[in-house]
């Protein structure tokens, strides 16, 4: 019997070529490999040895691709109970010792993960990847985001991500923290955010 299960891959690392398994693509889509190397290059080595935050973490398939470029530890936070068991699952699969995952709303979570990282010497990357299928209150979960971004305290964090729909207007400056840049991927885009310069 044909494995219709959607699945994705691995790009690079020590744990390449491994597959991870994806919720249906009615709960969430998965990162599209070409905005995931990009990611990544622009990542690079700067990777090696951070804390990996992915909130709306679906499959996980960012976070462990973090985890296989040498992240030292990655934390996922999902709502979707199925989307938490396969995070779960592909945690297991890949490190899960190097893995935390949580199952609960973001907006409540991340927060509280980061104040638990906030006296610790290790630097934090944050992945925030709000759902934009749910047409429904869309922009209202962009405005929680960057909230929630507005309200980091944390001084140890090295960059911010978000990814987001395209055509959204993303803010210069979010609390401590200002937009780098962003690049596009037809209907998903990322934008970098760091620390302002004082």
């Amino acid at each position: 019997m044909k494995n219709d299960k959607p699945t994705t891959k691995i790009i690079a690392g020590k744990y390449k070529g491994k597959t991870l398994e994806l919720p249906s693509l009615e709960v969430t889509r998965s990162s599209k490999s070409r905005l995931k190397e990009s990611l990544f290059n622009v990542l690079q080595f700067d990777i090696i040895d951070k804390i990996f935050v992915e909130s709306f973490a679906g499959s996980g398939s960012i976070g462990l691709e973090a985890v296989s470029r040498d992240a030292k530890r990655a934390y996922f936070v999902e709502l979707n109970k199925k989307s938490y068991d396969i995070l779960v699952r592909n945690c297991k699969f890949i490190d899960m010792n190097s893995c935390q995952t949580m199952l609960g709303d973001t907006f409540v979570q991340t927060p509280a993960i980061l104040d638990s990282l906030k006296n610790s010497n290790d630097e934090v990357i944050l992945y925030v990847d709000p759902p934009f299928d749910f047409r429904d209150g869309m922009e209202e979960i962009y405005e929680k985001s960057f909230k929630m971004i507005r309200e980091i305290e944390n001084e140890n964090i090295y960059m911010i991500i978000v990814e987001h729909v395209s055509t959204l207007e993303i803010p210069d400056v979010l609390g401590k923290f200002s937009l780098k840049k962003t690049k596009k991927f037809g209907k998903s885009s990322l934008s970098y955010f760091t620390y302002t310069q004082e």
